[in-house]
Protein backbone atom coordinates (compact mmCIF):
# COMPACT_ATOMS: atom_id res chain seq x y z
CA UNK A 1 0.00 0.00 0.00
CA UNK A 2 1.24 3.38 -1.25
CA UNK A 3 2.10 6.36 1.58
CA UNK A 4 -0.49 9.08 1.25
CA UNK A 5 1.42 12.11 -0.36
CA UNK A 6 1.05 14.55 2.60
CA UNK A 7 3.16 11.96 4.84
CA UNK A 8 5.95 11.81 2.09
CA UNK A 9 6.38 15.91 2.43
CA UNK A 10 5.96 15.76 5.86
CA UNK A 11 9.17 13.46 6.11
CA UNK A 12 10.71 15.25 3.34
CA UNK A 13 10.63 18.91 5.87
CA UNK A 14 11.42 16.96 8.46
CA UNK A 15 14.82 15.83 6.90
CA UNK A 16 15.50 18.93 6.11
CA UNK A 17 14.78 20.57 9.16
CA UNK A 18 17.09 17.99 11.05
CA UNK A 19 19.84 18.94 8.50
CA UNK A 20 19.40 22.50 8.80
CA UNK A 21 19.71 22.43 13.10
CA UNK A 22 22.53 19.58 12.78
CA UNK A 23 24.67 22.36 10.52
CA UNK A 24 23.76 25.06 12.91
CA UNK A 25 25.31 22.91 15.99
CA UNK A 26 28.55 22.78 13.92
CA UNK A 27 27.92 18.97 12.38
CA UNK A 28 29.10 18.24 9.19
CA UNK A 29 27.62 15.92 6.53
CA UNK A 30 30.03 13.34 4.77
CA UNK A 31 32.07 15.58 2.36
CA UNK A 32 30.94 18.87 2.91
CA UNK A 33 32.80 21.84 4.29
CA UNK A 34 32.89 22.11 8.39
CA UNK A 35 30.43 25.21 9.25
CA UNK A 36 30.97 26.80 12.55
CA UNK A 37 28.40 27.47 14.53
CA UNK A 38 28.28 30.91 15.65
CA UNK A 39 28.52 30.46 19.49
CA UNK A 40 32.37 29.30 18.71
CA UNK A 41 33.41 32.09 16.68
CA UNK A 42 36.21 34.23 18.46
CA UNK A 43 34.56 37.90 16.98
CA UNK A 44 37.08 40.63 16.69
CA UNK A 45 34.90 42.73 14.20
CA UNK A 46 31.08 42.07 13.61
CA UNK A 47 29.17 38.99 12.60
CA UNK A 48 27.52 39.10 8.57
CA UNK A 49 25.35 36.89 8.49
CA UNK A 50 25.11 33.62 10.80
CA UNK A 51 28.74 31.94 10.52
CA UNK A 52 30.21 34.45 9.05
CA UNK A 53 33.10 36.77 10.79
CA UNK A 54 33.94 39.78 9.41
CA UNK A 55 37.78 41.38 10.17
CA UNK A 56 38.12 45.08 10.07
CA UNK A 57 38.67 47.08 6.66
CA UNK A 58 41.71 49.95 7.82
CA UNK A 59 42.35 53.11 5.79
CA UNK A 60 46.06 53.37 5.39
CA UNK A 61 47.33 56.25 7.83
CA UNK A 62 49.90 58.65 6.19
CA UNK A 63 52.17 59.93 7.91
CA UNK A 64 51.53 63.09 10.37
CA UNK A 65 53.94 65.20 8.99
CA UNK A 66 54.85 64.54 5.15
CA UNK A 67 58.45 64.26 3.83
CA UNK A 68 60.40 63.71 1.40
CA UNK A 69 63.74 61.52 0.50
CA UNK A 70 66.82 63.23 0.08
CA UNK A 71 69.86 62.06 -1.94
CA UNK A 72 72.02 62.30 2.12
CA UNK A 73 72.34 58.60 3.37
CA UNK A 74 71.75 57.39 6.98
CA UNK A 75 74.34 54.56 8.41
CA UNK A 76 72.26 52.07 7.39
CA UNK A 77 72.49 53.38 3.60
CA UNK A 78 68.88 54.64 3.41
CA UNK A 79 67.67 57.41 1.76
CA UNK A 80 67.28 60.20 4.72
CA UNK A 81 63.58 61.63 4.87
CA UNK A 82 63.15 65.12 5.48
CA UNK A 83 59.60 67.53 6.42
CA UNK A 84 58.92 69.26 3.24
CA UNK A 85 58.79 72.41 5.27
CA UNK A 86 62.52 72.19 5.77
CA UNK A 87 62.94 74.31 2.61
CA UNK A 88 59.44 75.37 2.30
CA UNK A 89 58.16 78.51 3.60
CA UNK A 90 55.30 78.57 6.21
CA UNK A 91 54.43 82.24 6.16
CA UNK A 92 51.97 84.18 4.12
CA UNK A 93 53.35 84.73 0.37
CA UNK A 94 53.55 88.81 -0.33
CA UNK A 95 51.80 88.92 -3.00
CA UNK A 96 53.16 92.77 -3.88
CA UNK A 97 56.60 91.33 -4.90
CA UNK A 98 56.77 90.02 -8.24
CA UNK A 99 60.47 90.16 -9.11
CA UNK A 100 62.17 87.20 -10.07
CA UNK A 101 65.33 87.48 -7.56
CA UNK A 102 62.56 87.52 -4.88
CA UNK A 103 63.62 83.94 -3.92
CA UNK A 104 61.97 83.93 -0.59
CA UNK A 105 58.41 84.08 -2.50
CA UNK A 106 59.93 81.19 -4.79
CA UNK A 107 56.70 78.38 -5.19
CA UNK A 108 54.42 80.94 -3.06
CA UNK A 109 52.82 82.02 -6.35
CA UNK A 110 52.27 78.83 -8.18
CA UNK A 111 48.93 78.24 -10.12
CA UNK A 112 48.36 74.64 -10.56
CA UNK A 113 47.11 73.05 -13.69
CA UNK A 114 44.61 71.03 -11.52
CA UNK A 115 41.04 72.71 -10.75
CA UNK A 116 43.27 76.33 -10.99
CA UNK A 117 44.65 75.67 -7.27
CA UNK A 118 47.24 77.37 -5.55
CA UNK A 119 49.21 75.88 -2.33
CA UNK A 120 47.42 77.92 -0.24
CA UNK A 121 44.01 76.37 -1.60
CA UNK A 122 44.72 73.14 0.40
CA UNK A 123 47.55 73.98 3.03
CA UNK A 124 47.61 76.85 5.58
CA UNK A 125 49.58 79.45 5.50
CA UNK A 126 50.86 79.91 8.42
CA UNK A 127 51.87 75.44 8.88
CA UNK A 128 52.32 73.68 5.68
CA UNK A 129 52.18 70.50 7.17
CA UNK A 130 48.29 70.66 7.84
CA UNK A 131 45.56 71.30 5.24
CA UNK A 132 42.49 73.45 5.52
CA UNK A 133 38.91 72.68 4.05
CA UNK A 134 37.23 74.87 1.71
CA UNK A 135 35.34 76.71 4.43
CA UNK A 136 38.39 77.46 6.40
CA UNK A 137 38.83 74.93 8.74
CA UNK A 138 41.96 72.74 9.43
CA UNK A 139 42.29 68.67 8.88
CA UNK A 140 45.52 66.87 9.55
CA UNK A 141 47.67 65.49 7.07
CA UNK A 142 46.62 61.99 7.73
CA UNK A 143 43.01 62.47 7.14
CA UNK A 144 43.94 64.32 3.57
CA UNK A 145 40.84 62.14 2.08
CA UNK A 146 38.88 64.56 3.81
CA UNK A 147 40.22 67.60 2.08
CA UNK A 148 39.92 65.46 -1.58
CA UNK A 149 36.22 64.18 -1.15
CA UNK A 150 35.44 68.58 -1.21
CA UNK A 151 36.11 68.55 -4.70
CA UNK A 152 35.90 65.04 -5.81
CA UNK A 153 32.86 63.56 -4.24
CA UNK A 154 31.71 60.94 -7.41
CA UNK A 155 35.21 59.19 -6.76
CA UNK A 156 34.78 59.42 -2.84
CA UNK A 157 31.53 57.74 -3.32
CA UNK A 158 33.32 54.95 -5.44
CA UNK A 159 35.86 54.76 -2.74
CA UNK A 160 33.57 54.18 0.20
CA UNK A 161 31.74 51.50 -1.65
CA UNK A 162 35.28 49.76 -2.30
CA UNK A 163 34.97 50.40 -6.27
CA UNK A 164 37.63 53.25 -6.16
CA UNK A 165 41.49 53.08 -4.42
CA UNK A 166 43.77 50.05 -4.15
CA UNK A 167 44.15 47.82 -1.35
CA UNK A 168 45.76 45.07 0.61
CA UNK A 169 45.17 41.93 2.09
CA UNK A 170 42.11 39.83 1.97
CA UNK A 171 39.41 39.92 -0.56
CA UNK A 172 37.14 37.45 1.97
CA UNK A 173 37.35 39.94 5.13
CA UNK A 174 36.07 36.41 6.94
CA UNK A 175 40.11 35.37 6.48
CA UNK A 176 41.61 38.16 7.48
CA UNK A 177 41.82 42.05 7.58
CA UNK A 178 42.07 44.91 4.58
CA UNK A 179 43.63 47.73 4.18
CA UNK A 180 43.30 50.27 1.54
CA UNK A 181 45.01 53.46 0.04
CA UNK A 182 44.20 56.83 0.61
CA UNK A 183 44.06 59.81 -2.09
CA UNK A 184 47.51 60.75 -1.81
CA UNK A 185 48.86 57.15 -2.19
CA UNK A 186 47.73 56.75 -5.73
CA UNK A 187 47.64 60.50 -6.89
CA UNK A 188 49.88 62.96 -6.57
CA UNK A 189 47.51 66.75 -5.58
CA UNK A 190 50.40 68.69 -6.60
CA UNK A 191 50.23 67.59 -10.80
CA UNK A 192 51.28 68.78 -12.98
CA UNK A 193 54.17 69.89 -11.89
CA UNK A 194 58.10 70.28 -12.14
CA UNK A 195 60.30 67.08 -12.37
CA UNK A 196 60.57 65.89 -8.87
CA UNK A 197 64.14 65.72 -7.66
CA UNK A 198 65.72 65.46 -4.06
CA UNK A 199 66.62 68.19 -1.97
CA UNK A 200 69.74 67.96 -1.71
CA UNK A 201 71.48 69.76 1.55
CA UNK A 202 74.60 71.56 1.01
CA UNK A 203 78.08 69.31 1.39
CA UNK A 204 80.64 69.29 4.01
CA UNK A 205 84.32 68.30 3.53
CA UNK A 206 85.56 67.90 6.48
CA UNK A 207 88.83 67.34 5.84
CA UNK A 208 89.13 70.61 4.03
CA UNK A 209 87.53 72.32 6.67
CA UNK A 210 90.21 70.74 9.16
CA UNK A 211 93.29 71.67 6.81
CA UNK A 212 91.39 75.33 6.37
CA UNK A 213 92.01 75.54 10.14
CA UNK A 214 95.09 74.31 10.48
CA UNK A 215 96.31 76.83 7.42
CA UNK A 216 95.11 79.75 9.19
CA UNK A 217 96.54 78.86 12.34
CA UNK A 218 99.85 77.88 10.90
CA UNK A 219 100.37 80.20 7.96
CA UNK A 220 103.58 78.80 5.88
CA UNK A 221 105.30 82.05 4.12
CA UNK A 222 106.86 81.43 0.83
CA UNK A 223 110.18 81.79 1.51
CA UNK A 224 109.73 78.70 3.81
CA UNK A 225 109.51 76.48 0.12
CA UNK A 226 112.05 77.96 -1.75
Amino acid sequence: MKAPRYLSAFVVVALCTAGAWALRAGVTAPGSDPVVAPSSLTASSELAGATRLRHAVNIRSGPATPKVLTNSLNHGGAPVPVACATCHTTRAPNLALHASEDLKEFHQGLAYQHGAQSCLSCHNATNYDTLRRADGTSVDYPRVIELCAQCHGPQYRDFKAGAHGGMTGHWDLARGPRERNTCVDCHDPHAPAFPKVRPVFVPVDRGAVQQAQRAAAHPVSDSAHE
